[in-house]
């Protein structure tokens, strides 16, 4: 099972950046796809973006244009920047990582608050 410890989360005013990191240990088998959901109060998680290990990426629309995704194959760690950000981008991020044999691993998440 992979262990996922992501950081670099906290509060920003609307308009900042902020760069979530997060590192994977533990793992037997290579790591395939590697991404980045959230969930705010009182809705369901959703994807933010993903990235392949070849470096193919997704953004929800919502984030296109602002946030940008990228990981190190080597260091198992995937990173999220997060620039102009909204109120609307306040949520706890996750990471996750799912393995060449299919198994999906889950970091216990980082507090994202945008306010003024």
């Amino acid at each position: 099972q992979v262990q996922l410890v992501e950081s670099g989360g906290g509060l920003v005013q609307p308009g900042g950046s902020l760069r979530l990191s997060c590192a994977g240990s533990g793992i037997i088998f290579s790591i395939n796809d590697m991404g980045w959901y959230r969930q705010a109060p009182g809705k369901q998680r959703e994807l933010v973006a993903r990235i392949t290990r070849n470096g193919n990426t997704i953004y929800a629309n919502s984030v296109k244009g602002r946030f940008t995704i990228s990981r190190v194959n080597a260091e198992n760690t995937v990173y999220l920047q997060m620039n102009s950000l909204k109120p609307e981008d306040t949520a706890v991020y996750y990471c996750n990582a799912v393995q060449i044999n299919g198994i999906t691993s889950w970091g216990r998440g980082t507090q994202v608050t945008v306010s003024s």
